[in-house]
């Protein structure tokens, strides 16, 4: 049974829910400080995966190629049209009394929690423990972080951050489910650059997430898909 994936998209429906509801009884200090808060969280999560690296040439091979991948298909100008009719359509009814500026503002931070969500290496490598071992405990620990982040962001936000639990639970029940098909193929260094160049992501999305740099993070999801090809080939020859 797939435990882990569900309990953890049913902690992102429940915090965002929860936070849109009472977001505005919360002083705008705090709204303002915790989602800062969050995003030098995320910078510390990525800065302990990239020290994990293996082959750093790998990684970084990996993110230009997925970053030029990723501008092909403009997969970040996709997440964002989306994201803007996901608002319009969960939000209408509040439309008035929003907490955020300007779309600009609600894009930024709306991809940047996708990323954050869906993307983080504690969800892909909770994901597949679960589904080698049986164990879902990294994914309920991820769950309980998930619930108080979704929370927090929908207080700004609005209801549209539950919705990112619906490509959280596709992204997780697929390495779940694939798991004992690719731990076979996948050895310790392999996966050290694969957690490297995730970390790599996670701190971009902690500057964005800081008003520090808009980095076109959905953008360099690609490098996530090729990265460990590419690791297994750089070890090969090296």
């Amino acid at each position: 049974m797939i435990v882990g994936p569900i309990m953890n998209g049913s902690a992102i429906v429940i915090g965002g829910v929860l936070g849109a509801l009472f977001g505005k009884k919360i002083p705008a200090r705090v709204r303002e400080a915790l989602p800062m808060t969050f995003g030098c969280a995320a910078l510390g999560i990525g800065i302990a995966l990239i020290v994990k690296v293996q082959s750093i040439p790998s990684v970084v091979l990996a993110l230009l190629l997925g970053s030029l991948i990723g501008e092909i298909f403009q997969l970040e100008r996709g997440i964002e049209k989306l994201s803007l009719k996901l608002k319009r359509f969960v939000d209408k009814p509040q439309s008035n009394e929003a907490l955020i500026d300007s779309h600009e503002d609600f894009i930024e931070k709306y991809v940047a929690l996708v990323v954050l969500f869906c993307a983080s290496g504690m969800g892909i490598f909770g994901a597949l423990t679960e589904g080698i071992s049986g164990d879902p405990s990294l994914l309920i620990a991820k769950a309980c972080l998930d619930l108080f982040t979704s929370a927090i962001f929908a207080v700004t936000l609005g209801y549209a951050v539950s919705l990112i639990a619906i490509p959280q639970f596709i992204i997780q029940a697929t390495l779940f489910l694939l798991a004992s098909v690719i731990e076979p193929l996948i050895s310790p260094a392999m996966f050290a650059d694969f957690s490297a160049c995730g970390g790599m992501i996670m701190l971009a999305t902690g500057f964005r997430i800081c008003g520090i740099k808009s980095f076109p993070v959905a953008n360099m999801l690609f490098g996530l898909v090729i990265v460990m090809p590419i690791s297994a080939l750089w070890l090969s020859f090296a």
